[in-house]
């Protein structure tokens, strides 16, 4: 479908960056996806060629596109469509956010461990040695 062009809604939809095209046009609608650093409707149209910035928090993908297509595809036809540019250091923010995440886990929370649970045993039973 070389030269054609699609509405970016349905563009993202079809090679699988959201999973319903209501949500792709509410994305376009809030302001997270992006052409050239300026917000797009989701009724614009993109072609080959054109780069496309969508912001999932806390990191911003960018995006090539190969080709157009209107019709949604398996998973694994999207690299001829669709090619991730995000730089390497977005994926270092994700990263050290995710960790940031896990270190903030209070003690105490969860399930306990098996160790935690052998000292409940242990102090119920009276075994305990101070």
């Amino acid at each position: 479908m070389a030269g054609a062009s699609v509405r970016i809604d349905k563009y993202l939809w079809s090679v699988r960056l959201f999973k319903t095209r209501t949500i792709a046009a509410e994305a376009c609608k809030k302001g997270k996806v992006m052409m050239n650093g300026i917000s797009v409707k989701s009724s614009r149209t993109i072609k080959a060629g054109d780069e496309i910035e969508i912001r999932m928090p806390p990191i911003t993908r960018r995006f090539k596109v190969l080709d157009v297509a209107e019709k949604r595809m398996g998973a694994k036809l999207t690299p001829d469509f669709i090619k991730d540019i995000t730089p390497p250091d977005q994926f270092e923010m994700l990263e050290l956010a995710r960790l940031a995440s896990n270190a903030n886990r209070d003690r105490g929370m969860g399930r306990p461990t098996k160790k935690d649970r052998r000292d409940l045993e242990k102090l119920q039973e009276g075994d305990w040695d101070l």
